[in-house]
């Protein structure tokens, strides 16, 4: 742990210093407030270890000022015996601890012990209520489809490192699911895991939810917050859609990146944070540098180890796989005992082009589920988009308007806007709402 030791008196913070260093912990000290509150603006910490009487100073001042600039990092006060009622005071007040001064090696242990088990336990405390939000099972990332293979084979060796990532592959290829397991497989899996959704909110909002913002900075800001930058401090902060960043964000993420540095809104005095970034998006960021909307600067900075998820049509080698897993889960919640898919219930998914890839699939055996009757799915519970196109099929018994008409609807359904559909099927976007009106 990082921790920051705050004593007017030389002896103890040595005395101090040499007690958490002999347990591998990295040690700054300060002997006044001013200073203290300096670091902690510049570098988070862990814990600070927080004398309460600094000469002339309270320490009570002193900690609701370090709770205010570090709201995440655990404050023990270390306090004469005659202040014990205070120190008990200060815990009131938002205080990890309190520890006697002078204290010994031991109860210094013994307090950063009950530190690290209180932060593993809300961490592990956010996995499991993420986990029980979650609408599908826990992802099996194993595959026979030799493109997936080699993604995961690069993933997992890009884990074990520092390198900054960014995930490539249509909307619901299963980007965040692997960022999240590249997060655990790294050194860093006992910090947190954050996701920041740059098309979600406004660029104002996003600013302040990625970077935090002090108090009246804007219309609605009534109190100081810390941005999921510092959340993520230790751990991995990761950007999905981030071809969504505004130009306006985008200096700042290149900052943060560059130097490891960052500013709430509102404030001038430039913080620090030790992120692992990955970045995810379905958008062409080159393309996308050529027509302006994105720094080129930051792009090549956050293509450091590009990996690209093959859609869900790719590989159909998982397909029966990855069906059953949200099945099984499905079905469960769902009160209901339900053994598979019936041969003909598998043939119309395997020839289904799948344009909203595992998410769409997790939709489909959700519909099935609820609708099914018997013990297996039947084609007949799948979507009736699934039935159809399942017929479709070059050289089969079809009209050159039935294929114009799939084609059209897969397209749609693969882009975010009707102007970006008509661009790929290279007709004007009034046409195209035309022939949408018809299918």
């Amino acid at each position: 742990m990082r921790a920051l030791i705050v004593d007017d008196e030389k002896n103890i913070r040595r005395a101090l210093t040499m007690a958490l260093e002999s347990m591998e912990h990295a040690v700054t000290c300060a002997s006044n407030s001013a200073t203290a509150l300096a670091e902690l603006r510049a570098a988070s910490f862990d814990v600070v270890l927080l004398d309460l009487k600094l000469s002339q100073e309270n320490g009570l001042d002193v900690l609701e000022e370090i709770l205010r600039i570090s709201p995440q990092t655990a404050v023990v006060m270390v306090t004469a015996y005659a202040s014990i009622e205070t120190a008990v005071e200060a815990m009131r007040r938002g205080a990890f601890d309190y520890l006697p001064k002078p204290c010994t090696p031991d109860q210094v242990r013994q307090v950063l012990a009950r530190i690290e088990k209180t932060r593993k336990l809300e961490r592990r405390l956010v996995e499991l209520e993420s986990r029980l939000g979650s609408d599908g099972p826990e992802s099996d990332l194993t595959s026979r489809s030799p493109a997936m293979q080699k993604v995961l084979d690069v993933a997992f060796k890009a884990a074990e490192s520092e390198a900054i990532v960014l995930l490539l592959g249509e909307s619901g290829t299963g980007k965040s699911v692997l960022a999240r397991a590249m997060h655990r497989r790294s050194p860093r899996r006992g910090g947190a895991f954050v996701t920041v959704s740059c098309p979600s909110l406004s660029r104002e909002l996003l600013e302040s939810d990625l970077f935090g913002h002090v108090k009246g900075s804007f219309t609605g800001a009534h109190a100081d917050t810390q941005g999921k930058v510092a959340s993520a401090d230790g751990g991995t902060l990761f950007l999905d859609e981030i071809g969504d960043l505004p130009l306006e964000i985008q200096a700042k993420l290149l900052r943060l990146l560059q130097e490891r540095e960052y500013e709430r809104v509102g404030e001038t005095t430039p913080r620090r944070a030790n992120v692992r970034v990955i970045s995810a998006t379905n958008r062409d960021l080159a393309q996308a540098v050529a027509d302006g909307k994105f720094r080129e600067d930051l792009f090549y900075r956050l293509n450091v180890i590009s990996l690209c998820l093959p859609p869900l049509r790719d590989r159909l080698d998982d397909l029966e796989k990855i069906a059953l897993s949200h099945l099984t889960f499905l079905a469960g919640h769902a009160g209901k005992n339900l053994r598979g898919f019936s041969p003909d219930a598998l043939a119309a998914m395997r020839q289904y082009a799948w344009p909203g890839n595992l998410r769409e699939l997790h939709n489909v055996v959700e519909r099935a589920v609820i609708l099914g009757n018997g013990e297996v799915i039947e084609a007949d519970d799948l979507s009736e988009t699934i039935q159809t196109t399942s017929e479709l099929r070059l050289g089969g018994k079809l009209s050159v308007e039935e294929i114009e008409a799939e084609h059209i609807r897969r397209v749609i359904a693969n882009t975010r806007t009707l102007d970006e559909a008509a661009s790929i099927l290279g007709i004007d976007p009034a046409t195209l709402y035309r022939k949408r009106k018809k299918l």
